[in-house]
C-alpha cells in the first residue's frame, strides 16, 4: 500500500480545491515551494504548486520524493487537447508522456534510459473509474510537454507529427521523467481547457480567462484516484 502519495499542479488554481480540503495541514516552504502536508480520505498526502514549466514541476517531484517520502505522484491540471476523440472540460489520463521540445536520443542517455515515460497502470485504472464514477468523458493517451503555450495551427501540427498526442501541456513529461528517474510510479491527469489554436490563445492569453470550471474537473478525478489508492 502507497504511504504517502505526492500530489502538484503548476498554478495556485490547479491545486486550491484540494487543499481545501486537506485535514490536519501542516504547511513546509522547500526550494521555494510551498508544501502542504495532510491527510485525504484517510490517506497522506503532500501538495504544492509547483509553478509553470518543465524545471519547476522537475524541481517539485524531486522534493516531493526525497524531502516528502513520496511514493506515488498525481499531477493534476489543464491541458491544450490535440485529438478530435474528445473535447474541451473533457480529461486526459496518461498512459505515455514524452517531451515535444527536447532532443530525445540525448536525454535517453541517461537513467532511466527513456524517451516517453508510461504511467503506473493501476493509476490509470484508478484515474478511469474517477473519470467514470463522476460522469466525465476521457481517454487514456499520450502527454506531450514543453516550455511553450501552444496556441497556433502550424505549432499544434508540428507536434502532432512529431509524437502525435491526446493533449499538450508545460509539465507532465518533466514530473514523468524525475518519477521514473525515483523508480515511483505516477500518472498525469488533464482536463481539456482550449484546442490548441488560436482560438484558445485569444481566450487563454488575451482575455481574463477563468480556468477554474476545468481545474474543478481535474481536482475532483485526482481526489478519485486518492480515494481508491
Amino acid at each position: 500500500m502507497v504511504k504517502t502519495i505526492g500530489i502538484l499542479g503548476a498554478m495556485p488554481a490547479e491545486v486550491a480545491l484540494l487543499a481545501a480540503k486537506l485535514g490536519k495541514e501542516q504547511k513546509k516552504r522547500v526550494g521555494g515551494v510551498d508544501f502542504y502536508e495532510g491527510t485525504l480520505h484517510g490517506k497522506e498526502v503532500v501538495l504544492c504548486c509547483a509553478g509553470m514549466g518543465k524545471a519547476n514541476a522537475a524541481a517539485a517531484t524531486q522534493l516531493l520524493v526525497t524531502a516528502f517520502g513520496s511514493e506515488a505522484i498525481v499531477f493534476s491540471g489543464i491541458a491544450g487537447n490535440m485529438t478530435s476523440r474528445i473535447g474541451i472540460g473533457d480529461v486526459v489520463v496518461s498512459d505515455k508522456v514524452t517531451y515535444h521540445d527536447a532532443e530525445l536520443s540525448m536525454i535517453s542517455q541517461n537513467y532511466p534510459n527513456l524517451t516517453e515515460y508510461t504511467a503506473d497502470p493501476a493509476l490509470i485504472h484508478a484515474a478511469e473509474e474517477a473519470c467514470n464514477e463522476a460522469g466525465v468523458h476521457h481517454i487514456v493517451g499520450k502527454v506531450a510537454t514543453g516550455d511553450q503555450f501552444v496556441g497556433d495551427t502550424a505549432t499544434k501540427n508540428r507536434i502532432k507529427d512529431f509524437c502525435d498526442p491526446a493533449c499538450v501541456e508545460m509539465e507532465g513529461a518533466a514530473v514523468a521523467h524525475i518519477a521514473a528517474k525515483n523508480d515511483v510510479p505516477f500518472v498525469i491527469i488533464r482536463a481539456m481547457s482550449d484546442n490548441s489554436d488560436e482560438a484558445g490563445a485569444e481566450l487563454l492569453v488575451g482575455k481574463e480567462f477563468d480556468i477554474r470550471e476545468y481545474c474543478k474537473t481535474a481536482s475532483e478525478i485526482t481526489e478519485g484516484v486518492i480515494k481508491k489508492l
